[in-house]
């Protein structure tokens, strides 16, 4: 009981033997956050600080009370894209900075919450439900929206705040002639610095974005820097992250609960996704309900830290995990190191242009835009491509809420539409008197007497209205008197497939000879045993094999068969 209160006891204890692996790593996962940290930062439209005292307080306690080894919580380029469009509805952080932050902290807290809530109520299989493609989806739309947002420190034109896309294409358009040379030498100077690194210098490709934001920063220098207007992002405070209780008024908590929940949602997908995938090559078992927890937590404490809400990332967490991580110590350390740094070099990050930053941003967002999954949707569903461009598109121009709504909404109702139209299969006995689909081979038979039927699907409120008309078809054809059900395909029977089920068998009982099962699971049985439907409709006519039912079905039958199908058919 007390490791599932502290999951950090179970493998605490042998983190000494390791230690020297996840040391490692966490030095390296340290190198990797510096950039990063700053960039998501100025995504969420927050200064660089909070980037850092995201990645120093959320690793630690989502590394103390997750499950996965190896994943790496903090600022994410998804995570703060929508902690930005939350927030920028209700206050522009250019007029109100102070505001925007204290809103921030609430809504971290508030998201930390309600995923701990989660946690606890053992919904960690909800992230099943939402498919790949709304990720994927969701995802490229950020990642293209992250792109555009960064445009004005690439061409240093000063786009009017919360411009949309469109707006943003447009004005950029229009005052192309405003563009600040020397900042966008910078931008596009950085950016290839990194490709190049990134492609073509594979020993030092794992550091490409401080590598690419250090020599970005020297070409700002060469090219005059604040005398040419290149900004920097300024001065970065030299100290750990103050305590700050957030700011929970009614009024807060009523604007922000909506975008929390989004904000929730995603994070635990972004965590339980990224640990899952790792797990894969470890064969580590993660518990996502223990991940909920974590990530709530790590949130939660971090609101009181100054920080912003952080979930799994998808680059640390597999640098960490090629490093050579061992356990979540190497989170912790990671943390511990970046303390270090930012009270002792925390005066070099002011000198960080944001055209440097820019187009480093620049390159996040084309990152995230995954061209692989998105041909293979292309390839494999016309349906799951549906999913994923409306995902996408809503991404782009409406609420990020919206967007991941449309997109679930949407991938439920195909999964709705195929599950409510379960195949229904009619047999007839192979010249080895095997009972086949009759589509699948020309010389099967049919007992004149009995209809065989198999369905492969469960019956629930969505399916009946296919399954009741096909009965109803059988029903108006006066030549059918019995009907088996071969039902091995039927994993589960609801409450108002049981209702109608009942009226069917009876009806037919009473007109005709009758409905049978064979091979019906005893789970599929609950519901009729639980609700007494079994005794309206009689234990007799359910059958454990569908031999043994034909078998007892053709004593019933009263008159000849016109060929003899089975053993069991009577001839004149």
């Amino acid at each position: 009981m007390l490791k599932k209160v502290f999951p950090f006891l179970t493998w605490l204890p042998t983190a000494k033997h390791t230690l020297k692996d996840d040391i490692i790593a966490g030095i390296t996962g340290t190198i990797i956050v510096i950039p990063q940290a700053v960039a998501f930062a100025m995504i969420a439209g927050l200064p660089p600080i909070y980037g850092f005292y995201t990645a120093m307080i959320t690793p630690i306690i989502a590394a103390l009370f997750g499950s996965s080894y190896h994943l790496i919580s903090g600022p994410t380029t998804a995570i703060s894209i929508v902690v930005y469009s939350t927030l920028i509805k209700f206050v522009n952080p250019e007029t109100d900075l102070e505001g925007f932050v204290s809103l921030a902290l609430v809504l971290t807290f508030l998201a930390g919450f309600f995923q701990f809530v989660m946690g606890l109520l053992r919904m960690g299989k909800l992230v099943n439900f939402v498919s790949h493609s709304v990720i994927i989806g969701f995802t490229a739309g950020a990642g293209i929206l992250i792109a555009f947002k960064q445009l004005k420190h690439v061409f240093g034109i000063e786009i009017p705040q919360g411009s949309s896309i469109v707006e943003i294409v447009s004005y950029i358009a229009s005052h192309i002639s405003d563009t600040n040379w020397y900042v966008f030498i910078v931008a596009t100077g950085t950016l290839l610095i990194a490709l190049i690194i990134k492609l073509f210098i594979k020993p030092l490709s794992r550091y490409y974005m401080l590598l690419a934001m250090v020599l970005g920063s020297a070409l700002a220098i060469f090219l005059g820097g604040d005398t040419n207007g290149i900004e920097t992002v300024g001065n970065i405070p030299s100290n750990l992250p103050p305590f700050q209780v957030p700011n929970f008024t009614l009024n807060n908590i009523k604007l922000l609960s909506s975008g929390a929940m989004v904000l929730a949602l995603l994070g635990l997908i972004e965590a339980v996704a990224i640990g899952r995938a790792i797990a894969l090559h470890t064969h580590q078992k993660i518990d996502g309900n223990q991940e909920f927890i974590g990530q709530g937590l790590s949130n939660m404490v971090a609101s009181f830290f100054s920080s912003y809400a952080g979930s799994g990332s998808f680059t640390r967490s597999g640098v960490n995990h090629q490093a050579g991580a061992r356990t979540p110590m190497s989170a912790i350390f990671a943390s511990v190191f970046l303390m270090v740094v930012l009270l002792l070099f925390a005066k070099y990050a002011s000198f960080l242009p944001k055209a440097a930053m820019g187009g480093i941003i620049l390159l996040v967002g084309y990152n995230l835009i995954d061209f692989h999954h998105i041909k293979q949707v292309y390839k494999a569903s016309g349906r799951e491509l549906i999913v994923l461009f409306i995902t996408l598109f809503g991404t782009l121009f409406f609420d990020l809420e919206f967007a991941l709504l449309a997109g679930i909404l949407t991938s439920f109702f195909f999964y709705m539409e195929r599950t409510s139209k379960p195949n229904i299969a009619v047999l007839g006995a192979d010249k080895n008197k095997r009972l086949v689909n009759i589509i699948r081979d020309d010389e099967t038979k049919e007992c004149s007497n009995l209809k065989i039927v198999r369905i492969d699907g469960s019956l629930y409120f969505g399916s009946i209205e296919k399954i009741s008309n096909y009965f109803s078809k059988l029903y108006d054809d006066n030549k059918i008197q019995y009907i088996l059900i071969a039902a091995d395909g039927i994993n589960f029977i609801d409450l108002a497939a049981a209702e109608w089920l009942t009226n069917e068998i009876k009806k037919w009982q009473k007109n005709r000879g009758g409905i049978y099962f064979a091979g019906l699971k005893l789970v599929s049985q609950d519901i009729l045993q639980k609700g007494g439907f079994v005794d309206k409709i009689g234990n007799n006519i359910f059958f454990d094999e569908k031999k043994k039912a034909i078998h007892e079905i053709h004593k019933k039958i009263n008159k000849p068969c016109l060929e003899k199908v089975f053993d069991e058919c009577k001839t004149k």
